[in-house]
């Protein structure tokens, strides 16, 4: 976006702008003439920049370059509310980024928000500073002290809303790299249970494998409850041998999930 053609500006401002683009966003003055270059709020899918022109005139009033009916061009304080609403859109994002981050439930979820965040965040750090060197070329302005402080409660919170979520994004990195180590020394661990099993009994199976079991043991003749008594208890000693092996592996799964809890409990 150029100037709009029919402003009256000093040419020491009109001169200050390149052929290619109007540039970063920057606060010019001259002759009591203060022109603001701002950039619309970015979105996650846009790639350039929309610039908008603030031109406060020597006599207080502002205009806007978005202002395209003439009706609202003859408004009183039109351009001042459009530079109020350009911050408000500004708060909108932030807000909803803020919603987000609430919602957020895993990797992906944090890492969108950081992606989406950047160059909002780096977008209103400039805006802050363009309104704080407007505030020092107009010092007696009021507006724009107003202005400069609402920027930077919009900078302040965004950088509060990135910190959080990048800390939030790299504890649950860690906890997850800490879970799967915790996983793995708990394999190894029944591994080695499994192991002590297979020592203690693989020479008695390999024995009766090789001899069979049809030696005498007394309980040739005996009823047939015997045999299911002695099946039973060859089960339950099964699940008791199981629950020895994957004890550990149960405590800490409990002790990993009261954390969580007390984790998402502390950050509500």
């Amino acid at each position: 976006m150029q100037l709009p053609h029919h402003w009256d500006l000093p040419e020491t401002i009109k001169q200050r702008f390149g052929q290619k683009s109007p540039g970063k966003q920057r606060a010019m003055e001259a002759d009591g003439h203060l022109l603001l270059v701002l950039h619309q709020a970015p979105h996650p899918s846009q790639k350039t920049r929309k610039t908008i022109f603030y031109w406060r005139k020597p006599t207080g009033e502002w205009l806007s370059s978005n202002q395209k009916s003439p009706l609202l061009s003859q408004q009183k304080d039109a351009g001042l509310k459009q530079l109020i609403n350009h911050l408000q859109e500004y708060s909108e994002i932030e807000t909803e980024f803020s919603q987000q981050y609430q919602n957020a439930k895993n990797a992906q979820d944090y890492f969108q928000i950081l992606q989406h965040i950047t160059p909002l965040h780096r977008a209103i750090q400039n805006l802050h500073a363009t309104l704080q060197t407007a505030r020092e070329e107009i010092p007696s302005d009021q507006d724009l002290i107003d202005l400069r402080d609402f920027a930077y409660e919009l900078e302040r919170n965004l950088d509060l809303l990135y910190s959080d979520t990048k800390n939030a994004l790299d504890f649950y990195l860690a906890e997850k790299a800490e879970e799967q180590t915790r996983l793995s020394l708990e394999s190894l661990h029944s591994s080695d249970r499994l192991n002590i099993l297979m020592a203690i009994f693989l020479p008695l199976t390999a024995l009766t494998s090789v001899f069979g079991m049809n030696l005498p043991s007394g309980l040739e003749n005996s009823p047939i409850l015997i045999f299911w008594l002695i099946f039973g208890g060859g089960i339950y000693l099964g699940f008791l041998i199981r629950g020895w092996v994957f004890q550990k592996s149960r405590i800490r799964k409990q002790e990993s999930e009261i954390e969580n809890i007390k984790y998402k409990n502390k950050n509500k």
